[in-house]
């Protein structure tokens, strides 16, 4: 029998666990996943010594996990996040799913009108966003605590009218919302929203966070981040097994 799981601080928000027990038992593999809450990254090197065949990352590791391991493949490397540990030939390798899992969830929704992308925080989600939306073409823009406009980084006191008619898709790339606080959302002036805007929260449970549904009320298209952590899920599998 294989072991994986997931390593992040606080999962009891996380549908992995069960969307790969559901995965498994309906293709009759034989594994388990289990969710892995550490308090501290450095108490990965414990976790490192059970009998596991690979494991998933998620916030708030995937970019201070990157120093435990002995190698990272291309696109982990450029991206700078890791969500996926595979165990090659006795070495921890990292890899990066969600960048896969974010592009081919986002393929139906892109429209002529999405040229420039404004990401909410900073973290290695974000930086899987960033790194499908440039390679598609568009120009991104992060909001986050601390200002750096050499970076195109504003805070959220720079969130302004004319900033959201520039910038069509919208992506929350936080925690914010995300259950048990359901009530949450970032601050946004929403009425600058209309139907050519695209908000993506990559929160997936509650299954319409608060942002979803003020950006709705305003016509702007919107989707949850269920569809990411399905493809990028079910990639990970395929690193571990090839």
């Amino acid at each position: 029998m294989k072991h994986y799981g997931l390593i992040g601080k606080t999962l009891t928000h996380s549908f992995s666990a069960s969307f790969f027990k559901e995965y498994f038992e309906k293709n009759q593999i034989d594994a388990t996943y289990a969710n892995f809450e550490l308090e501290t990254i450095e108490q990965v090197r414990a976790l490192f010594k059970q009998n596991l065949s690979g494991l998933n990352v998620t916030y708030p590791y995937k970019e201070s996990i990157i120093p435990y391991l002995d190698q990272l493949d291309e696109g982990a490397a450029q991206i700078g996040a890791v969500n996926v540990i595979a165990f090659e030939n006795g070495k921890r390798v990292g890899y990066n799913t969600d960048a896969h899992g974010f592009a081919q969830s986002i393929k139906p929704f892109l429209t002529f009108e999405h040229e420039r992308a404004l990401i909410f925080g900073t973290g290695g989600a974000s930086k899987a966003v960033a790194h499908v939306f440039k390679q598609i073409g568009l120009d991104v823009f992060y909001i986050s605590r601390h200002r750096n406009e050499a970076a195109g980084v504003f805070t959220y006191e720079d969130i302004n009218v004319h900033m959201l008619r520039s910038c069509k898709v919208l992506v929350n790339c936080t925690p914010v919302g995300t259950y048990p606080n359901i009530s949450d959302s970032i601050k946004l002036p929403f009425e600058a929203l209309t139907s050519s805007h695209l908000v993506i929260d990559l929160v997936y449970n509650p299954a319409e966070t608060e942002l979803m549904k003020r950006a709705k009320k305003n016509g702007a298209a919107v989707m949850n981040g269920l569809s990411m952590l399905q493809h990028q899920a079910l990639k990970s599998y395929e690193i571990w097994t090839h």
